[in-house]
């Protein structure tokens, strides 16, 4: 990087100066702006060139004045190329500092993202997931490995981040890493992340974000249809794991609870609500916020049945919930029994209760917000869509109104 500067020696003179020395000072000049700083001696006015920036004469005392001046001099071009070789750009605030030792700490984005991960490993358990942090761990993984294919070095100072660092990031993630454009995304809003704490701590002037605007849709949620859902809650299943699983399954389709939520969930939790039924009062794992959900019929025969199970009975659970990774991969051999096409997930029964159980049965966006634990509503929106049968009816509605008018 290139910046030209200008070096000026000259007299400063106090506001109730009257006579005899004045002090000498040094005005760095980069682009326009200035930085002064004291040279550290005086000089009388009447033995001082203003234009050259040095002292008259040639005794011996101004001798070592214009030497001591010169060495200066020589120091800040010297300060001035260290800050060109480390790729800095150049101001006039920052040449005065290295010139005199005041080297600013620099701050690395891998560095940071390090020991943001630390951190977070440290609250696991205490706001924190240990899903959350493989997460960032593989987008720490992405950062590093980008940073020396794309600039040729092992770290990024955070002041060279720019809108061209964060789009060859996302490039790299679509092209080189393979990542869909919703992964992507994810690792993007990861390294926001750490931007926006260096813009809290001050450690940047500005936003290398504030004109970055993500492309990628987000993709449509898949739900389970009235059929869909009463094939699988009535199909004569044989094998145990299979029926513990598809009850598990269909208790969160009527209760909107998340996987971690229902591993969770005990008995206790279950108690008469403000209308004389059956509620579940739990927290969120995940936002830790409170959830209160009235049990539906269909849910309340599935707790019966695992009244006298052996493990509910020893955790004083309510079901007796498998580990995620084995649910979702029995509940892919459930689909093939129950003929759908579609790609089960458990986490398809939370949108399935939002969609499905309530939206589409009338029950307002704001009362299945609650249910779900959301402290925004826009969250719910992801989740719940209005159907072609809702739409339906709501305009069937507004027909009847303009033809009795």
């Amino acid at each position: 990087m290139k910046s030209n500067f200008h070096l000026l020696f000259y007299l400063k003179r106090q506001k109730n100066y009257k006579e005899g020395a004045a002090a000498i000072y040094m005005r760095i000049t980069v682009d326009g702006k200035r930085s002064e700083v004291s040279a550290g001696r005086e000089c009388e006015p009447s033995r001082w060139n203003s234009h050259a920036g040095r002292g008259i004469g040639t005794k011996e005392d101004v001798r070592a004045l214009n030497s001591y001046l010169d060495i200066l001099h020589t120091k800040v071009n010297n300060a001035h190329q260290q800050l060109l070789i480390a790729g800095e750009s150049i101001t006039a605030e920052k040449l005065r500092n290295q010139f005199m030792g005041r080297v600013e700490k620099r701050y690395y984005v891998v560095a940071l993202f390090t020991e943001h991960n630390n951190q977070v490993k440290a609250l696991i358990g205490n706001g924190f997931e240990e899903n959350t942090l493989k997460s960032y761990r593989s987008s720490l993984k992405h950062l590093s490995n980008f940073v020396p294919h794309k600039y040729g070095i092992a770290d990024m100072d955070i002041k060279s981040l720019n809108h061209a660092f964060i789009s060859n990031y996302e490039f790299y993630l679509k092209t080189v890493c393979k990542c869909s454009g919703v992964s992507a995304a994810k690792y993007i809003k990861h390294l926001r992340k750490i931007v926006n704490n260096c813009l809290d701590n001050k450690w940047l002037a500005e936003n290398p974000f504030i004109n970055y605007r993500s492309k990628v849709k987000a993709k449509e949620k898949e739900f389970l249809t009235q059929e869909e859902l009463e094939a699988i809650a009535s199909k004569q299943l044989t094998i145990d794991r299979l029926i513990q699983v598809r009850d598990t399954f269909v208790f969160c389709c009527y209760t909107g609870l998340a996987y971690a939520d229902v591993q969770k969930l005990q008995r206790h939790q279950i108690a008469k609500g403000i209308d004389g039924e059956q509620w579940i009062f739990t927290t969120r794992k995940k936002t830790d916020t409170a959830s209160r959900i009235p049990l539906l019929a269909a849910a309340d025969d599935i707790v019966k049945r695992y009244v006298d199970h052996p493990q509910c009975i020893n955790k004083n659970l309510v079901l007796p919930v498998l580990s995620n990774q084995r649910m979702n991969s029995y509940l892919k051999e459930i689909a093939d029994v129950c003929g759908i096409a579609k790609i089960l997930t458990f986490h398809m029964a939370r949108h399935t209760f939002a969609t499905t159980v309530t939206l589409a049965n009338g029950v307002p966006i704001e009362s299945v917000s609650k249910m779900l634990g959301h402290t925004n509503i826009k969250t719910t929106q992801h989740y719940a869509k209005v159907l072609d049968i809702k739409v339906g009816a709501d305009m069937a509605i507004l027909r009847k109104k303009y033809k009795s008018a």
